[in-house]
């Protein structure tokens, strides 16, 4: 069971898209369009959002995109900087692996593409770099 510091709530779902689209600004997060959020905030596999209970403001998410069978990838982790270093990323990312633990069949293979800031977390859950054995790659189109 995940646990969050008191003042906060963890929200199982994705937050509402203007908080969605503020949090990945307010967290230093690339912003997608206004469309781009609406036609994909509700298409995970799974989500959770943590609410300042003092403030009802959304003050960091996490999602996970997936097959339901093999394949997970973990997406949009961000904590708003004034609530940072307080556990609430932690909290978001085992709440998605606990989900991902009890509801994948064994052995789902999880990535995720890992800014500087969040390496440290994600190594404490055990993720490690996959170079030189595999590169991850990314395209923009249109």
């Amino acid at each position: 069971m995940t646990t969050l510091t008191p003042g906060y709530r963890l929200a199982d779902g994705p937050p509402s898209l203007d908080a969605y689209l503020a949090l990945r600004i307010d967290s230093g997060l690339t912003p997608p369009s206004r469309e781009q959020a609406a036609a994909g905030l509700g298409g995970a596999w799974a989500a959770v959002h943590v609410i300042h209970e003092e403030s009802g403001a959304t003050v960091g998410m996490g999602r996970v995109l997936g097959d339901g069978g093999w394949y997970f990838h973990i997406i949009d982790m961000a904590v708003s900087p004034d609530h940072q270093r307080r556990g609430l990323g932690d909290a978001v990312l085992t709440a998605l692996l606990e989900r991902i633990r009890r509801d994948a069949p064994a052995g789902a293979y999880v990535n995720l593409l890992a800014d500087p800031p969040g390496r440290r977390l994600y190594e404490r859950h055990g993720f490690r770099e996959t170079a030189p054995h595999s590169l991850g790659m990314a395209r923009r189109l249109g």
